[in-house]
């Protein structure tokens, strides 16, 4: 274009004046008004991973112990007149977990739990019923079972001792669990201590 040509186009343009246009995309939105429903799936999700890392519990490799094996764990600093009272289920159960019927990954979020919370409330003796198996597939089952619960029970720090049951409670196919006194209760006999004279807990 010519010179002359420019100062035509500009003496045309000279009384246009630009206008500012709202963007394409509102990028403030996600930050001023309602939340992203993504951000909140991912938090949800990194929250759920958290709960599920808690749970320490060996998840493979565990090996299957027979329907008739006796389950015994007696932890260091455990007296034996006690573990023997846990034998001979002496101590009664105060809350119990079946996992009859359940897989082993379901089996062992359940019993972490179950164990994080019988501590948290001051539960010292529950019972694990693992089962031993009528049909075949059950048997293939409890075998499974067993096995993991003698190797997660060990893992937990909040157990002191375990044994298979009697068999009015279950026989082989369950286990008394025998757990460490709670903060909370331990708080509760140093009160009681210093009002007076407590009975005496050997564990």
């Amino acid at each position: 274009m010519s010179s002359d040509g420019d100062e035509v186009f500009s003496e045309a343009m000279s009384g246009v004046v630009r206008r500012n246009r709202e963007p394409r995309v509102d990028l403030s939105r996600g930050r001023q008004g309602a939340a992203d429903p993504s951000v909140e799936h991912r938090r949800r999700a990194a929250a759920a991973a958290l709960e599920r890392d808690r749970n320490t519990l060996t998840a493979t490799g565990i090996v299957p112990l027979d329907a008739w094996y006796v389950l015994s764990f007696q932890r260091a600093g455990v007296q034996n007149g006690v573990f023997r009272k846990l034998k001979q289920g002496r101590y009664e159960a105060q809350s119990r977990l079946d996992l009859h019927r359940m897989t082993a990954e379901v089996a062992r979020r359940e019993i972490f739990e179950f164990i994080s919370e019988s501590y948290q409330l001051g539960l010292r003796s529950v019972l694990v019923i693992h089962g031993k198996g009528e049909s075949r597939a059950d048997q293939a089952r409890s075998s499974v079972l067993k096995g993991c619960v003698d190797q997660w029970l060990r893992e937990l720090d909040a157990v002191l001792a375990f044994h298979s049951a009697q068999p009015r409670d279950g026989g082989t196919g369950a286990a008394y669990v025998l757990l460490r006194k709670s903060e909370e209760k331990k708080r509760e006999n140093r009160e009681k201590f210093s009002k007076g004279r407590v009975p005496y807990d050997p564990v």
